[in-house]
């Protein structure tokens, strides 16, 4: 049985240093460095079989290794295009079913764009329909302890403020958020998460508006950022000061709050700063 743990730090992806071998293998040097949670990449698509699925939960579940995916980025669920969506729906359903198999709790995935649509209400409502037969899907197949999860995201042309990510789940079942911090400090061009106040007030909305359950745990991503007009640009390194969000703000309001979260790092140097993170919450008193 899993450990109980506030947080849970891990990598979107292989560790940097790891020259060979499969996503196994990344399980176990994971769990061998410390780390107790990665993300499974298929961004590109979704590309496992399911005796491989199984081999890497069968880690994961052996060493307590928290799984999650992200599914391809290649999703708007915002579209006008009938198209678009359906093909939207095949590839947010690949990622659900290979995370049934490999027992990864968390899909998430960028919702969508206001592009096509009048207006970002449009494009949000066009959004939860288009997510429905999904869900309906995972009803039918019984598909058990995974969750679709729509990511706050870096762009201003994007489906994915806080708030549109709180409507989606309030309004889907088998829904649950993914925070991407350095997605909003990015999205308002640094003009929020900059305080603890900014984190705790996120935090506190989403408990609000969807029940504890979203906070135990609540997944998120993090990294530092850079951004320009529109918002996100590119991740950077937890080392490269010119650059935010602060990591220690986003700890110390997790400590505030209480919650429990697994913290994906999405930082080029991945483990290695999920590992910093790690430390730098241990200094805080709250792992």
């Amino acid at each position: 049985m899993p450990s109980h743990r506030r947080l849970r730090f891990g990598p979107a992806g292989k560790p940097v240093d790891m020259k060979s071998g499969d996503y196994v293998k990344a399980v176990e040097y994971v769990a061998k460095e410390g780390l107790d949670a990665m993300e499974y990449e298929a961004v590109r698509g979704v590309r496992i079989s399911e005796a491989k699925a199984k081999a890497i939960r069968e880690a994961a579940e052996r060493l307590d290794v928290r799984l999650s995916m992200h599914a391809p980025y290649f999703i708007n669920f915002a579209s006008p295009s009938e198209d678009t969506v359906r093909k939207s729906q095949e590839r947010l359903w690949a990622a659900v079913r290979a995370s049934s198999w490999m027992g990864a709790y968390a899909v998430v995935f960028h919702p969508g764009y206001y592009k096509g649509n009048s207006s970002p209400e449009e494009a949000l409502k066009r959004t939860i329909e288009a997510l429905k037969p999904v869900v309906e899907r995972m009803k039918q197949e019984g598909i058990k302890g995974v969750w679709i999860a729509p990511e706050t995201t870096g762009k201003k042309t994007q489906v994915g403020s806080v708030e549109e990510v709180i409507a989606i789940c309030a309004e889907l079942d088998y829904a649950r958020p993914a925070v991407d911090w350095a997605h909003l400090y990015a999205r308002a061009e640094g003009g929020f998460i900059r305080s603890v106040d900014d984190v705790v007030m996120v935090i506190e909305l989403i408990e609000k508006e969807l029940g504890t359950w979203a906070v135990r745990p609540l997944h998120t991503h993090f990294s530092k950022i850079e951004y320009g007009k529109g918002g996100e640009r590119e991740h950077h390194t937890l080392a490269e000061e010119e650059y935010g969000p602060d990591w220690r703000i986003v700890c110390r309001a997790y400590k505030e709050t209480g919650i429990e979260a697994t913290i994906i790092s999405e930082s080029p140097i991945l483990d290695k700063d999920a590992l910093l993170m790690k430390r730098i919450c241990i200094e805080e008193g709250y792992t």
